[in-house]
């Protein structure tokens, strides 16, 4: 049965790939920039791919855990199409899951992620979502994750806040300034720049904190992470941040 909903997945994916050129996929894989060598995208839009797993899904009656190996097949795949589509499938058992879904995301992260893009699909679509539904675990996991020595499960914690940031749209200042504080030891720009998107995203709730905040240590913030949380502020007060 996986082997099977598996291969259906994968052969729907290619069907409905686009006909892109040679130097609309090189320009594709810098975009995305991952580091594995045997990487390969199909360059689909996240919605017509999730719209074909949904109507793969609704065809099944299988269980979480079918759908957890499912999920964990695809996940590990160099298909970037596929990958998303990992999470995609298994968002259809959202209403179950728990914390021993979050350990399935964190692990998959860990061992398979190798682009910034599917570390933010994944958070944004399927695992924000889900936490924004429960403070506690929601904090856990920050809490876990923001302490990785990996990248990309380093920058999910991140993306996490800024999703529950959305969907509240609030956020509890001293939280936020303390995850950013953490983050800032680390000099990647993956990093650097899940901070400015955090902060940026944090300013269209409340900018004249986030203006302050960035005021006061323009000084010892890199110039990256300035430019991107600045980016929704208005003119006058971006040009104070970002005036040498």
């Amino acid at each position: 049965m996986i082997e099977k909903v598996v291969n259906k997945i994968k052969s729907q994916l290619k069907e409905n790939a686009p006909d892109i050129t040679d130097e609309q996929r090189a320009r594709m894989y810098k975009i995305l920039n991952s580091d594995n060598p045997n990487f390969f995208a199909y360059r689909l839009k996240m919605a017509d791919l999730e719209k074909i797993v949904k109507n793969i899904f609704k065809q099944l009656q299988v269980s979480y855990e079918y759908g957890a190996e499912i999920f964990k097949t695809l996940v590990k795949s160099d298909s970037h199409d596929e990958n998303l589509a990992a999470y995609f499938f298994i968002n259809g058992f959202k209403r179950q899951f728990d914390e021993t879904t979050i350990d399935l995301f964190h692990d998959a992260l860990l061992e398979y992620c190798d682009t910034w893009a599917l570390c933010d699909s994944s958070v944004i679509r399927v695992i924000g979502p889900f936490l924004a539904k429960n403070n506690e675990l929601a904090k856990k996991t920050i809490e876990k994750w923001s302490n990785s020595e990996d990248l990309w499960v380093r920058r999910a914690s991140m993306v996490i806040l800024l999703k529950v940031t959305m969907i509240k749209k609030s956020f509890e200042s001293s939280y936020v300034f303390n995850l950013v504080e953490k983050m800032l030891q680390y000099d990647e720009d993956y990093i650097q720049k899940g901070i400015g998107w955090l902060l940026k995203t944090c300013s269209k709730y409340d900018p004249e904190c986030i203006f302050e905040y960035l005021k006061a240590y323009k000084d010892s913030l890199p110039r990256l992470i300035l430019r991107y949380a600045s980016e929704n502020l208005p003119k006058n007060k971006r040009e104070i941040l970002l005036r040498k």
